[in-house]
């Protein structure tokens, strides 16, 4: 039996050896000549004097080099936009090639001379990163949101190729300024101080909401109180009024049925045989429902003109339940439910603050909806 399970791992050891061996061939026949070197590495970490992966790792390496650095010369005399980052990643994928063969003992002996290209792939990504900043710096130069965007994105590429290139950590900032979406948010207001602590938490879900969506995109939104700090030069103005709201609307219902149940035992006759009959008992139960709603109007303006650009009512309802009762009669009567609605006493309902929070909350699921949806065109 071991024997036997030994030859079983020899030969699935033997299949995948035969695999990736044929695997790494077929890639150096199909031109993909980089996939047929970590191939064919691959194969010789595991199976150091493999024959035919030193000859695939030999061939393909020689290939790959020779393809990099001809397409390197390619780009060096092309006039192709952003040729530098091409450039970039062909000297990046040599070097790759080479530490991979360099951290494989039975590969090095195969291919010990090496090279790799440091200085080179160092300057391409300074020149890469400079043709990025001097694109930005054009699109930066025309003036409009759309181009301050587009600055921003070649400002950015510029910084991941060649970190603080220049100064391009500040004009990312003022592509950012200049591409961002500025936008008013008027807050709710509640002609109530009963409410006020209430719309406070409100107003502040539908803050930190913003300020999570703002950090991952092009919309930047302000207090009034925080416009007129900076002199802000606003395009939207977004305000957000409940047209009405009501809190605590009561309504009590009572039930009263009688119900009975068959069979049940009532006691023994004289000769110990138990007695069957019916019980009846009067059930009474009592539902009360507090009702809070309220409709909030969505609103954004062009800042410049006051033009309407999107308006939505949005509704919130939260209804608050509570159900007890009471019974005259045999208890036996009765279902499990009506007995547990039975032993429940009327409970006090939440305070009208808490209320008002709880009829927000799917105004907040619409409106947080609606913003995310309305802005991200933007």
């Amino acid at each position: 039996m071991i024997k036997k399970y030994s030859l079983n791992i020899v030969l699935i050891l033997l299949i995948t050896i035969i695999g990736a061996c044929s695997s790494g061939k077929k890639l150096l026949e199909q031109g993909d000549y980089d996939r047929a070197v970590y191939t064919a590495v691959d194969r010789l970490k595991s199976s150091p004097s493999n024959r035919k992966a030193r000859q695939t790792l030999d061939a393909a390496f020689s290939y790959a080099v020779q393809r990099h650095l001809k397409r390197i010369d390619e780009a060096k005399m092309s006039t192709t936009p952003f040729k530098w980052e091409s450039i970039a990643n062909d000297y990046s994928a040599l070097n790759n090639l080479a530490n991979t063969v360099e951290n494989c003992p039975a590969c090095l002996a195969q291919i010990p001379n090496t090279r790799k290209f440091i200085k080179e792939l160092d300057d391409a990504r300074f020149y890469a990163a400079e043709e990025r900043y001097n694109a930005g710096k054009k699109l930066l130069a025309q003036g409009t949101r759309e181009s301050a965007r587009a600055a921003y994105d070649n400002f950015d590429r510029a910084n991941q190729l060649f970190p603080e290139y220049k100064d391009v950590r500040k004009l990312l900032d003022e592509a950012y300024l200049a591409a961002v979406l500025k936008v008013i948010v008027e807050p709710v207001q509640v002609n109530s101080r009963l409410y006020q602590l209430s719309n406070e938490f409100f107003q502040g879900k539908i803050a930190e909401f913003m300020a999570a969506y703002e950090y991952r995109s092009f919309v930047k939104f302000y207090s009034p109180e925080e416009a007129k700090k900076v002199k802000l030069k606003a395009d939207h103005l977004l305000s957000l009024s409940f047209d009405d709201f009501v809190v605590g609307q009561t309504y009590v219902k009572e039930r009263v049925q009688d119900v009975k149940r068959d069979s049940v035992k009532l006691g023994e006759t004289s000769q110990k045989r138990p007695v069957y009959g019916t019980v009846k008992a009067q059930v009474t139960t009592f539902e009360k429902t507090i009702s809070s709603s309220g409709l909030l109007d969505f609103r954004i303006r062009d800042f410049n003109n006051g033009r309407i650009i999107s308006q939505e009512k949005m509704p919130g309802t939260f209804i608050w339940r509570d159900v007890w009762g009471t019974f005259n009669g045999d208890e036996r009567a009765l279902t499990e439910e009506e007995r547990r609605i039975c032993r429940r006493r009327e409970i006090m309902p939440p305070p009208p603050q808490d209320l008002f929070i709880e009829f927000t909350k799917p105004i907040y699921s619409q409106l947080t909806t609606k913003i995310r949806s309305f802005y991200n065109r933007y």
